[in-house]
């Protein structure tokens, strides 16, 4: 596959990832703390990127770690909610 199309296949699945997270945080299948808690899961992986069971491209894990974050920042922005306790 060309880089082009790899481009095109990320970029449409990152916006079928969006929406789908934003539709379940609205229809409360998702809460604001399980959104945390799963951006700090994609982080520890991103920085544990070399001894991950399901090994991938350490540079797409850490976008994939930025992204979430940035996700996360809208859903909770958007939807608000409770944070998780800590």
């Amino acid at each position: 596959m060309d880089n082009g199309l790899q481009s095109q296949a990320g970029d449409e699945s990152l916006v079928i990832l969006q929406s789908l997270l934003c539709l379940l945080r609205e229809k409360n299948v998702l809460s604001r703390a399980d959104i945390e808690e799963l951006t700090d899961r994609v982080a520890m992986r991103a920085a544990q990127a070399e001894r991950d069971p399901l090994p991938c491209c350490a540079e797409a894990t850490r976008g994939a770690a930025r992204e979430m974050a940035r996700i996360g920042q809208y859903v909770g922005q958007h939807y608000g909610g409770k944070h998780r306790r800590l």
